[in-house]
Order: structure tokens, then C-alpha cells, then sequence
């Protein structure tokens, strides 16, 4: 990592401000059931949940426009949502937001994707998911890609949000890129573990440590391990920069210039990591689009991912929020 002087913060961050990012992904609503255990039920061996608090936050890609939106950007969602109460929740959300939702298409054939939380006393119980993976026919490929191409011209840059729902079919990912690559804007990918080698010559490319593993089918132990992990990418992807990020032990860059760089976690205490990946794509592609080097930029998104684990659920980074946090 490296050390912003002032006026470089300020400089990038005073051109977050009117930014637009194209966020192209799997929309979902994160729903939070959270209450105390007093005891065991009765009709099996698993604790009961009081619940006294539920709340609905958006989740997903639908995060990462709402980081976006919190650092001052315009974000703009490219997705499908469910004809359901949950997807017009989401829709309501964005409208909030005062995000441009031509993009959303209504798709009756599926539910909205959520991942209902239940949690007490700060820990995860469990997690129920409803959704579908089935990928989203060849007509609404066709009609989000109509829409991508109209925005492309007036955007800064884009970012793949995948969390293998359907959306991200290896054709509409390569469409979505030769569109990008033709304007030349700044793309970035945020993986999940099918058609990982779909994404090629990207900007910036970023797995877990879990999805990096599971792809090339090697565990990563050490920092040579991590260098080596990202050069196996870089190679297969024709990507400029690989960034991996590995959970309490930070990030590992490989960037454009062949220099390789362990960067540790800047977070004073973990609460949750749950839309932490959210984070780090987000401010990472923003600071990109406002002229920061990668390596500038995956410093500020290690500041952002500090904050947001210190807090329970999938919350966003606020600007003041990372500003004061990037020492």
C-alpha cells in the first residue's frame, strides 16, 4: 500500500463527485431478521430466534450501486429484477437513490433474488435464499445490451457484478466488454466461481482468495503462492491488473507494469464481511474513473473494506466516511 499525500486525496476524491459507473449484475435484496436466543425449540435441536428488528437493504450489485451513490458518483444498475413485492423494493430503493433505472428489465419467468439473514447477538444463525440461477433468456440479453450500448458513450467506466444468478451468461459477458473495450473505459470485474475465465482483457480483475482457488484449482498459502495465483490469471484473462482479496490478510495486486504487492487489511476490528467485495469494487472503480492509479485506488478501496466489515450487514462507504479514513 501506499501513502496518498493530501492534496492527491483530495484531488481524487473531489473528482468522484458526478462520476458515472455502468453497473452491470445479479440484483438482490438483503433481508435482516435479528433478535436474541433464550432458548432451544422444543420440536428440534435449534436455537429460537426472537426476532426484534427486521430491515431490507440492498445487496448484490444493487450495493454496489449504493456505494457508488454514497461516494457521491452516478451509478447506473443494468439488471433484472423479479415481477414481486421485493423486486419493486429494489426499484424503490434506486428511485431514492435518484438512480437512472432504465436498465431494469422485469423478467416474470423468476423471483427477485434475497438472502434473508437471521442473526442474534451479532452472530449469523442462518440464511435462507430465494432465487433463481437460471440464466435470463436470449430477448432480454438482447434488450440490457441495447441499453448498455446507448449508455456507453456517456459513462466512465463499468463494472461486472457476478454472483452467478443468471445475468452474466459468457455471451453477454463478452458483448458487455467489446462494447467497453471499443469506447475505452475503465472495466472491472468482481467474479464468482462460473465462467471466471470468461473475462477477458479487463482493466481490473478481482476474485476472492475462495474463487481464485477454487478456479485454477490450487490453494494459496503464502505471499509466493498469491504471486503466483495472480500471474496464472493475468496469463489466462489477457487482464491489465488481478487484484485478490483474502479476507483478514488484505489484498495482493499484480499490476500493468509486472510489479506484484501484498497490501494488509486496514480494518481495527471485524464484525462482518458480508458486502465487504461490494465495497472494494466499487470505490476500487471509482477511484479508477477519477483518475487515481490502480495502485491509489486499491489503497482507498483497502480504507473502504476497513470500514464497512467493522459493521453488521451489508452497509455501504460513505464519502466523508472513506475521506477521514485514507490517512
Amino acid at each position: 500500500m501506499i501513502r496518498i499525500t493530501e492534496s492527491r486525496k483530495r484531488e481524487i476524491f473531489n473528482n468522484f463527485k458526478n462520476r458515472r459507473i455502468l453497473v452491470v449484475g445479479d440484483l438482490m435484496l438483503d433481508r435482516y431478521l435479528i433478535g436474541r436466543v433464550s432458548r432451544i425449540s422444543p420440536e428440534a435441536p435449534v436455537p429460537v430466534v426472537e426476532i426484534e428488528q427486521e430491515m431490507d437493504r440492498l445487496g448484490g450489485a444493487a450495493n454496489v450501486i449504493h456505494n457508488l451513490k454514497m461516494l457521491k458518483a452516478e451509478s447506473i444498475p443494468i439488471g433484472i429484477l423479479g415481477a414481486d413485492d421485493d423486486g419493486q423494493k429494489i426499484k424503490a430503493h434506486f428511485n431514492e437513490l435518484d438512480c437512472n433505472t432504465e436498465g431494469l428489465i422485469i423478467d416474470e419467468s423468476r423471483p427477485t433474488s434475497v438472502k434473508t439473514r437471521i442473526i442474534a447477538h451479532n452472530q449469523h444463525v442462518v440464511r435462507a435464499d430465494r432465487e433463481s440461477k437460471e440464466y435470463i433468456s436470449t430477448s432480454i440479453t438482447k434488450e440490457l445490451l441495447q441499453v448498455i450500448e446507448k449508455l456507453m458513450p456517456t459513462i466512465d467506466g463499468i463494472i461486472l457484478e457476478d454472483y452467478n444468478k443468471g445475468l452474466l451468461s459468457a455471451e453477454f459477458i463478452s458483448s458487455t466488454i467489446s462494447l467497453a473495450r471499443h469506447w475505452k473505459k475503465v472495466i472491472t470485474v468482481d467474479p464468482k466461481f462460473d465462467n471466471f475465465f470468461a473475462y477477458k482483457d479487463v482493466t481490473v480483475f478481482k476474485p476472492n482468495k475462495k474463487e481464485a482457488e477454487s478456479a485454477l484449482g490450487r490453494r494459496i498459502y503464502d505471499e509466493s503462492d498469491f504471486e503466483t495465483t495472480c500471474r496464472l490469471i493475468r496469463d489466462k484473462l489477457n487482464c491489465e491488473n488481478v487484484l485478490i482479496t483474502l479476507g483478514d490478510r488484505g489484498m495482493c495486486l499484480l499490476e500493468s507494469d509486472d510489479h506484484f504487492s501484498l497490501i494488509t487489511t486496514k480494518a481495527l476490528q471485524v464484525h462482518d464481511v458480508s458486502g465487504a467485495g461490494d465495497t472494494v469494487i466499487s470505490t476500487l472503480t471509482l477511484a479508477l474513473a477519477a483518475g487515481a492509479s490502480v495502485k491509489e485506488a486499491t489503497t482507498i478501496a483497502n480504507y473502504a473494506a476497513g470500514v464497512v466489515v467493522s459493521e453488521v450487514g451489508a452497509v455501504p462507504i460513505y464519502f466523508d466516511q472513506l475521506y477521514e479514513a485514507v490517512q
